[in-house]
């Protein structure tokens, strides 16, 4: 016959059962930012690296996505995920080159021109990059560049000093800078915002990869496209320290992997991203019209002086990373 004890023994351990049991059952929910629509190949790409995460962890992490501004605008991502708004986010990273010189070496003018050259400069400024974020609560997932950026205009430009006076949309401190060397109006504005400010007259040129010209319909507001190779800038995902660190060592795992992955397949999108959304921009009636030598020649002297003013500003450690990229 049982006696009291062991009955109260039995059930006091029934009782604490479901609590052992529950954390390797539950469930940790975050929730992701980006600023790009859904066709967008970044973004496809994230829908795949959630599901790889999802995966890897057995269900037990969970991402929302929030696609397209639905829930921060850009220029908030970061700090949202530094806040706890989001745990994850994907940004521009030159867009956030006033918080730091780092996140801005990808678009100096016709330093990478080629998806070699900017997988080589993403691996020798990942751990600047890296420790940089570290500092403010963040870890770096991954960065995937953009395709190379062209012109848009109204007509062939075939110098650079056809840009002269005008409006040029910028959306970093580096295109701000580019539109200051050669004479235009620099005017920030939001990819969001690109076809009602060219119907307005607000700007009439910009630089900017094909991608961004398919997600906005160029076609609508623009005449030529001009392949430059001008910058093949990046995009990062990171994810909040405090809530990459509360997962199991296990689950941490499993999103670098799907991390690693992700960069993997984001550059094998954007390549071909560059090649179907240049095609896609020439069959909705767009020009692609190619450089002429002089408008180049014009360019490689605005990125020399970009170089330099870059290094200026990173001091040593910026010195360190042109020379060994140029290496």
């Amino acid at each position: 016959m049982l006696s009291r004890r062991t009955l109260l023994a039995a059930s006091g351990a029934a009782l604490a059962a479901p609590a052992l049991t529950s954390p390797a059952s539950a469930q940790t929910r975050w929730q992701m930012a980006t600023p790009y629509p859904d066709g967008n190949f970044h973004t496809r790409n994230i829908r795949t690296f959630i599901e790889e995460i999802q995966a890897g962890t057995g269900g037990r992490v969970q991402v929302q996505l929030h696609s397209n501004a639905s829930l921060l605008p850009m220029p908030q991502i970061k700090r949202g995920v530094q806040q706890g708004q989001v745990q994850m986010g994907e940004i521009l990273l030159t867009a956030y080159s006033n918080e730091d010189v780092f996140f801005d070496a990808d678009a100096i003018p016709q330093l990478v021109t080629n998806f070699a050259e900017a997988k080589k400069l993403a691996d020798l400024q990942k751990p600047y990059i890296e420790t940089r974020l570290s500092r403010q609560g963040l870890s770096l997932l991954y960065t995937v560049p953009w395709p190379p950026a062209g012109l848009y205009a109204q007509a062939p430009i075939p110098t650079i000093e056809g840009l002269r006076g005008l409006r040029f949309r910028t959306f970093s401190p580096a295109t701000n800078r580019f539109a200051a060397l050669v004479g235009a109006q620099p005017t920030l504005v939001q990819a969001a915002e690109l076809a009602q400010a060219f119907a307005t007259g607000v700007v009439q040129a910009q630089i900017t990869s094909a991608q961004t010209g398919v997600d906005t319909s160029a076609w609508d507001y623009a005449r030529v496209f001009t392949p430059l190779g001008f910058s093949m800038t990046k995009n990062a995902v990171m994810v909040s320290r405090r809530a990459m660190e509360s997962l199991s060592a296990a689950d941490q795992q499993a999103v670098r992997a799907a991390a690693a992955a992700a960069e993997r397949r984001g550059y094998d999108l954007s390549s071909e991203a560059q090649r179907s959304t240049e095609a896609t921009l020439g069959s909705r009636g767009m020009q692609i019209v190619p450089p002429t030598e002089e408008f180049l020649a014009g360019l490689r002297r605005i990125s020399a002086t970009m170089t330099e003013e870059w290094i200026g500003r990173a001091g040593e450690d910026g010195k360190r990373l042109i020379d060994a990229y140029r290496a």
